[in-house]
């Protein structure tokens, strides 16, 4: 059953975004009141330009705080995952779950025509798999 399923059946489509030229703090405070773990970048266009996660938030925040530095001036496009692999709406979830494992990655954007459309996240994926196995 599982392998029948397309991304565009379970990905997030209005994940939360950020844009490249804002504070680190001010992502951060984006991603905790969304109970996130990480945020897709994109540009004005909506082009992928990134991936923030909580632990990039933290780096910083924490270098700051340690140093006695103001942590607040860093900019996401400083921090951010520049490389970062992408899925296309169509792809199999099994196989992007396996991909995802073996890369230990929480999220991935999904990407048609050059803008994004969607992520999809582990928690995603393990609520698919979990529902189909109760179904049965």
């Amino acid at each position: 059953m599982l392998k029948s399923l397309e991304l565009r059946d379970v990905m997030i489509r209005q994940p939360i975004k950020v844009p490249p030229n804002i504070t680190v703090f001010e992502a951060a405070q984006i991603i905790m009141k969304n109970k996130i773990t990480g945020a897709i970048v994109v540009d004005d266009e909506q082009n992928l330009v990134g991936i923030l996660s909580e632990l990039d938030c933290l780096k910083v925040t924490l270098a700051g705080a340690y140093n006695d530095d103001e942590f607040s001036t860093a900019l996401v496009e400083d921090v951010m995952t520049k490389k970062v692999v992408v899925q296309n709406p169509n792809d199999d979830i099994v196989d992007v779950a396996t991909s995802m494992l073996e890369h230990r990655q929480r999220r991935r954007p999904v990407v048609e025509n050059g803008k994004v459309v969607g992520q999809v996240t582990c928690r995603q994926i393990l609520k698919v798999i979990t529902e189909a196995s109760r179904k049965k």
